[in-house]
C-alpha cells in the first residue's frame, strides 16, 4: 500500500510516533525518512536542504536510524557496538578521539547500560539489547532519531521503559525523536505528536487534539475495537 497526503514537521526536542493498521506503511515511511529507501514523490526537508541533496557521510551526521534488523555480529560487546555510532565522525582508520569516547560514555550513562558495557550482545535480553541500538543512536550525536517499532517482542515493562527512555532523551538533549509502532496508548500518554496513518487524511496532531476530533475511534472496526476518549484507551466491543 503506498500512502498519499502525508504532511508533518517536527522541531528540536519533540518524541513523536508514527501509528496506525499493520500493513499501512509505517516502516516504509520511516525507512523513507531516513533515505534507507528512496521516496516515490514528495519531498523531505531536513535543516531546510532537500534530504536526497546530502551524502552518506553528511546524513549520518543529521540521522541516526535504528531497524529491526538483527545487528551483524552479536559477539561484539556493548561497548563496541556503541563505539560503531562514531563511525561518521572517526578518521580513515576509525581511532576513537577523546570527543568520541566522550560521547559513547555518555551514551552509555544515559542509557543506564554501565554494568552490561563489557557484555557480549548475545548474552542479552531483548530489552537490553534494544537499550544498546539506542545508545549507538545516540553516539552517533545526530539531531534526528529515527526508530522502527522499539518496543518489538518485550513485554510491558520493558516497553514502557523503553519509551520512557525516548522521552527522557529529547528533554535532555533536546534532539527530535520519531518512532514507528502498534504500542497507540503508550504513544498518546508520552508523545509531544503522533501522525496516524489511516490510508486517508493521515492526521499530525498533539494526542489531545487526535482525541478531540476523534481520530483513534476511526483507526478499527467499531464492531471490533473501540475508543475511550476519557480514559485514552482501546477496548473490545462487546456488541455482535
Amino acid at each position: 500500500m503506498i500512502a498519499k497526503n502525508i504532511d508533518f514537521s517536527l522541531s528540536s526536542g519533540e518524541l513523536a510516533a508514527i501509528v496506525g493498521i499493520n500493513g499501512i506503511g509505517k516502516s516504509t515511511l520511516l525507512r523513507t525518512l531516513g533515505k534507507v529507501q528512496p521516496k516515490l514523490s514528495g519531498e523531505i526537508i531536513i535543516n531546510g536542504k532537500p534530504l536526497n541533496s546530502y551524502g552518506p557521510r553528511e546524513l549520518a551526521a543529521q540521522i541516526s536510524v535504528v531497524l529491526t534488523e538483527p545487528i551483524a555480529s552479536k559477539n561484539m560487546t556493548v561497548l563496541e557496538l556503541i563505539s560503531l555510532g562514531r563511525q561518521p565522525y572517526t578518521n580513515w582508520i576509525g581511532t576513537l578521539s577523546d570527543a568520541d569516547q566522550s560521547k559513547i560514555k555518555e551514551s552509555v550513562q544515559l542509557m543506564a547500560l554501565g554494568d552490561l558495557q563489557h557484555k557480549k550482545c548475545h548474552e542479552l535480553s531483548d530489552g537490553q539489547l534494544q537499550r544498546v541500538m539506542i545508545a549507538r543512536a545516540l553516539a552517533q550525536d545526530t539531531a534526528i532519531i529515527l526508530l522502527d517499532e522499539p518496543t518489538t517482542h518485550l513485554d510491558l515493562y520493558h516497553k514502557v521503559q523503553i519509551l520512557k527512555l525516548l522521552k527522557k532523551i529529547v528533554r535532555q538533549t533536546n534532539k527530535t525523536i520519531l518512532f514507528t509502532s502498534h504500542e497507540i496508548e503508550m504513544a498518546i500518554q508520552l508523545c509531544d505528536k503522533i501522525l496516524i496513518l489511516d490510508n486517508g487524511e493521515n492526521p499530525f496532531e498533539r494526542p489531545t487534539e487526535l482525541i478531540a476530533q476523534k481520530r483513534f475511534e476511526k483507526l478499527f472496526p467499531a464492531d471490533t475495537i473501540e475508543f475511550d476518549a476519557a480514559t485514552a484507551s482501546f477496548r473490545i466491543s462487546k456488541g455482535q
